[in-house]
């Protein structure tokens, strides 16, 4: 069973191959989880924002959810690491999450990713019930996941704190980019419940604050990087990991300078994975910043790939 000793690391939030009929690209899903598990990543989170969970069809979300599960453990298989497969739950309403999650737990994933209600603009306490009802009912462990940029729905701290003494809410992706709420919430939060970062923009103070780990994007495109920059924040040498975080910026600025995912799929081929197709109402990005986020990518892909923290070279100006 699934708890938070293993919500560690990095845990990239991955997009999902598709053809352009809106079906699973499934040679292009193998080729993404290959190249993660060859960069030593900790854990995959399918099926969230940028998983375009709500533009995908039930049984493609089930299916990919499959897909993931297989390729984890095919990957621990050949004397890899097996990490924890968390897939994502962006329903709006309490049955349909509910259902999702089961389905996703009958495909085999360890735990759930479930987002804070929004549309219904709940209370405080009705976010609280929701979550406890929730993690009462799943048949898996599950993770809150607060992103109010995108749901307008923020959980206060205290609330937080209440839900982290659950048993089977073990941990958050927290998207909240308000640095002092962050800093309330892991201040209070049980010792059985970790806090990820949900930002890549954020995540050096993230982790330095007290996250163990993160829910990370661009991670999907430079693991080693990322890889880099947590294991320096948490090991207090906050300053290099801020160095080589800074010299991440302009890639980050390309990355979301249009909706997430639809940058970064569309130069995943950088990294052996075909995969431009995006699914209604996103579409590809524009060609200029296309060719920005390639030369880009390229550059920071020979920069830090394969190399040893100690011998990341200084950042470049940004």
């Amino acid at each position: 069973m699934l708890d938070a000793t293993k919500l560690r690391g990095i845990l990239p939030a991955t997009p999902t191959p598709v053809t352009s009929s809106g079906t699973i690209d499934v040679a292009a899903s193998k080729a993404l989880f290959s190249w993660l598990f060859r960069q030593g990543i900790d854990g995959l989170v399918p099926l969230g924002g940028t998983g375009e969970y709500g533009a995908l069809a039930k049984d493609q979300r089930i299916r990919f959810a499959e897909l993931s599960v297989e390729a984890m453990a095919g990957a621990a298989g050949a004397g890899g690491k097996r990490g924890p497969v968390i897939a994502g739950v962006l329903d709006t309403g309490y049955y349909d999450a509910l259902a999702a999650g089961r389905d996703f737990a009958a495909a085999g994933v360890d735990g759930l990713l479930v987002l804070t209600p929004y549309y219904t603009n709940p209370t405080q306490a009705g976010i609280r019930d929701y979550f406890l009802r929730y993690a009462d009912e799943s048949p898996v462990p599950i993770l809150i996941y607060e992103i109010p940029y995108r749901t307008r729905i923020a959980v206060d701290p205290e609330i937080l704190h209440e839900l982290s003494r659950h048993e089977r809410i073990i941990g958050m992706k927290a998207c909240n980019t308000d640095m002092y709420h962050f800093l309330r919430t892991v201040a209070g939060v049980d010792s059985s419940f970790t806090v990820l970062s949900g930002e890549d923009t954020l995540f050096p103070l993230h982790v330095a604050a007290g996250a163990k780990g993160g829910i990370v994007v661009t991670a999907n495109l430079l693991p080693r990087a990322w890889r880099l920059i947590h294991d320096l924040a948490s090991t207090g040498k906050l300053d290099k990991a801020l160095e080589i975080h800074r010299s991440l910026i302009p890639m980050m600025n390309l990355a979301f300078a249009e909706t997430n995912p639809g940058p970064m799929k569309a130069v995943m081929d950088l990294i052996g994975v075909e995969a431009p197709a995006m699914l209604a109402p996103l579409r590809e990005p524009a060609e200029p910043l296309k060719r920005s986020l390639r030369r880009e990518l390229s550059r920071l892909l020979a920069t830090y790939e394969g190399v040893p923290a100690e011998g990341v070279p200084a950042a470049q100006p940004v």
